[in-house]
């Protein structure tokens, strides 16, 4: 059961970088310091966001209208940080 628990923690640690990454690359493109139309930061995004979007969509209905302002991944992100410390606390039960 161990290997479980280190191959779920594995899985939210990989989600976490790609949200943090996604996260990041979105202030770049915001700041123009990446442009869309280069293909190579095109394909990085459309990537992301396709990763991401099954994750991101049910938090955005969720979500009230912010006015332009996305809310979601800072919610995703906290989601996965708390069921990372649920695991943790949990782990016990895995051994």
């Amino acid at each position: 059961m161990t290997s479980l628990f280190q191959i779920l923690m594995l899985i939210l640690d990989v989600v976490w970088f790609i949200m943090i990454a996604h996260i990041v690359m979105s202030w770049l493109i915001n700041f123009q310091v990446l442009n869309l139309r280069q293909p190579l930061v095109a394909q990085l995004w459309d990537g992301l966001n396709r990763l991401l979007e099954p994750l991101y969509g049910p938090i955005r209905r969720l979500l009230p209208a912010m006015g332009g302002l996305d809310l979601a991944p800072l919610v995703a992100l906290i989601g996965v940080y708390a069921l990372r410390i649920v695991l943790i606390n949990n782990a016990s039960a895995f051994y």
